[in-house]
């Protein structure tokens, strides 16, 4: 079997899956509880008597040499030294986005949701952005034939306001934080600072019942569900400019990495804002880059509902690495 995994801050998500990739076996951790990967793939294979023989996964964080700190996560991930204390075979090891752009091309139309249809026939160097516990972004090459996935750390790109609210944002964030990065903004814990930001600067009132249900639950969730309700004005203006602010930086991204084969936008946060991300701020941030308009207009833009994305992207990786390419669906 192949092993796959795609490993983020919140949860920790293992499968082993035949050379089709049809899953026998899948499990989620929650990534806070554990002390290490290690702990992790351990208590996953003593589940199976399945002899893996090859193994990819995708971590939160810089690969540098099989080697990963993840980004917001206390762990360190060495595939060597798990390859050697767990006698797998030898461990690939990918950035979680690289991960997740792999397994693009085995998805089907029912996981995506077209944001911008671009124009018709549309090829070249794709791109994708995704905000969750953090913000990832990764570029996908083409050299006419196939994409080739890379990872980038662009979430760690310095944050660029681009109006003078946007500007009292940084300032407020400058506060706390030594640099401020777009995952500071654009990510579950941005949408928070965004709330905070509001409130604090505009004084608006904040029910004793909203404050009671984001002190004793998940803030973001909070937000997220009582501004998809209408029920809270100020949660409401802060998903609007959280939308906007995502919408910039994949124009940003695009541009960037010329993607006119189009732009997929995953992490589990645009799925639990999905009624937010197909309004019109996200695609008119996106568009919004003076004379370079009519470039982004005609680029694809996509939503990737499928949360299992990176997790088919590093069985993928490894089943390619070992033998026949798995086709491309039509989308």
């Amino acid at each position: 079997m192949i092993l796959s995994g795609d490993i983020g801050g919140t949860n920790t998500r293992l499968g082993l899956f035949d050379d089709d990739l049809c899953p026998a076996l899948e499990k989620s951790y929650s990534s806070g509880e554990h002390a290490g990967l290690e702990e992790v793939l351990r208590d996953f294979l003593g589940q199976t008597r399945a002899t893996v023989r090859a193994a990819c996964l995708g971590v939160a964080g810089p690969v540098r040499k099989g080697k990963c700190r993840t980004t917001n996560l206390p762990w360190t991930i060495d595939a060597a030294a798990i390859s050697r204390e767990l006698g797998l075979p030898g461990i690939a090891l990918l950035n979680d986005l690289e991960a997740t752009a792999h397994g693009i091309p085995v998805l089907g139309p029912e996981d995506l949701v077209v944001l911008n249809p671009g124009e018709t026939g549309a090829e070249g160097n794709e791109a994708l952005i995704a905000a969750g516990t953090g913000h990832g972004e990764a570029g996908l090459f083409w050299d006419g034939r196939e994409h080739h996935p890379f990872a980038t750390e662009g979430g760690h790109a310095s944050f660029a306001p681009r109006d003078e609210r946007e500007t009292a944002l940084l300032r407020h964030l400058l506060a706390q934080f030594d640099t401020v990065s777009w995952e500071r903004v654009v990510s579950g814990p941005g949408l928070h600072q965004i709330y905070r930001f509001l409130r604090d600067s505009s004084a608006a009132e904040e029910p004793e019942w909203l404050e009671k249900e984001m002190r004793e639950g998940d803030p973001v969730a909070v937000i997220a569900r009582t501004a998809l309700s209408g029920v809270s004005p100020l949660c409401g203006e802060a998903l609007d400019l959280f939308v906007s602010l995502y919408g910039a930086e994949a124009g940003n991204l695009a541009l960037k990495t010329m993607a006119s084969g189009g732009v997929y936008v995953a992490g589990g946060v645009a799925q639990k804002i999905l009624p937010k991300m197909t309004g019109p701020r996200f695609l008119e941030s996106f568009f919004d880059k003076g004379r370079m308009r009519p470039l982004l207009e005609a680029m694809p833009v996509r939503v990737v509902l499928n949360e299992r994305t990176a997790l088919l992207g590093a069985a993928r990786f490894a089943a390619r690495s070992e033998g026949p390419p798995v086709r491309r669906r039509t989308r």
